[in-house]
């Protein structure tokens, strides 16, 4: 016959194992446990099994513990994780990657009927149709203001019904309405709240960015900086390159309207004073099929003062 525990026994049990999580893991997930039952919580725990640990608790006794685990090893870096611990809640700690744990612990959603005076955490829509119910079941849906029609004897609904909205109780006839209709509209599973990680928390949407949104991301703020000094004239590394182009320009501007030149806006005088001398004629394709094609020798000769041009305009910088 096993020897049964004390409270005292289970807690200081329940302390070591949660300190030795503590000396082994560095990413935690919180997760929210509301309404998920027993079995749920055992078919999570085996298919994390391997790299991840799910412990489940009193919110006090766990601050507790990670409040003597820091005052005996001096590392504090769990210390956030007291203020995360609101409501009814777990921590499933891991040694895998955030993600594919998150996503490993959606898959054990278990759906659930309407019981009364739970708040739906979505909206429930009646579909039309028929529903197999027979005429004598109509006052459910009169109650509900449901509009139905009599079909080969049995109840169907006409257009489809927002029976409850996300956020409301569910009452007494909307409960008995969708079990007989056999609808199970809830569907209950752990909830990830945040993510700790090596001392920082955030949000689990965080784990949804790829690396393109990232890059995205990094590029609007070296743009927003680009922009900010240029504004403030303050140089930074975003903003230099504009910088020594804008100068370049105003060199450039002053040097057009004055008697000062240089070899690069010798050039654009040039062009402004005669811009015929560097156009250049577009090569025009032959309208008989049977013409010969130009030699490709022609065509590069053809190519080459295009990109002349460029260099004439006088924004190469570096001739």
């Amino acid at each position: 016959m096993a020897i049964k525990r004390t409270k005292a026994e289970k807690k200081q049990a329940y302390d070591r194992k949660l300190c030795s999580l503590l000396d082994e893991y560095t990413k935690v997930l919180i997760a929210l446990a509301d309404n998920v039952g027993s079995k749920q919580l055992q078919d999570i725990r085996r298919g994390l099994r391997g790299d991840s640990v799910v412990l489940m608790g009193k919110n006090t006794l766990i601050r507790r513990c990670i409040k003597v685990y820091a005052e005996k090893t001096g590392n504090r870096t769990f210390d956030p994780l007291m203020d995360l611990l609101v409501g009814n809640v777990g921590l499933i700690f891991t040694k895998g990657d955030l993600k594919e744990v998150r996503e490993e612990v959606a898959k054990y959603k278990v759906g659930a009927p309407a019981r009364v005076g739970l708040v739906a955490p979505v909206d429930v829509v009646v579909p039309p149709g028929n529903t197999g119910l027979d005429p004598s079941q109509t006052s459910f849906f009169q109650v509900l203001n449901i509009p139905t029609k009599i079909n080969k004897g049995t109840v169907e609904i006409i257009t489809p019904v927002e029976l409850i909205k996300k956020g409301d109780k569910v009452g007494s006839s909307e409960s008995a309405l969708l079990a007989k209709l056999g609808i199970r509209p809830f569907s209950y599973g752990l909830q990830i709240t945040n993510v700790y990680e090596d001392g920082s928390v955030f949000s689990p949407e965080v784990l949804d960015l790829t690396e393109e949104d990232l890059i995205e991301k990094f590029a609007t703020g070296v743009s927003m900086v680009a922009s900010l000094s240029l504004a403030l004239s303050y140089p930074t590394l975003a903003a230099a390159p504009h910088m020594f182009i804008n100068g370049y320009k105003n060199v450039l501007a002053v040097t057009v309207e004055t008697d000062y030149s240089y070899p690069h806006a010798d050039k654009i005088k040039e062009y402004l004073k005669d811009p015929s001398k560097f156009a250049v004629a577009a090569p025009v394709a032959a309208v008989d099929s049977g013409a010969a094609a130009a030699p490709k020798e022609e065509e590069k000769k053809a190519e080459e003062p295009a990109e002349e041009s460029d260099d004439d305009m006088g924004f190469s910088l570096f001739d």
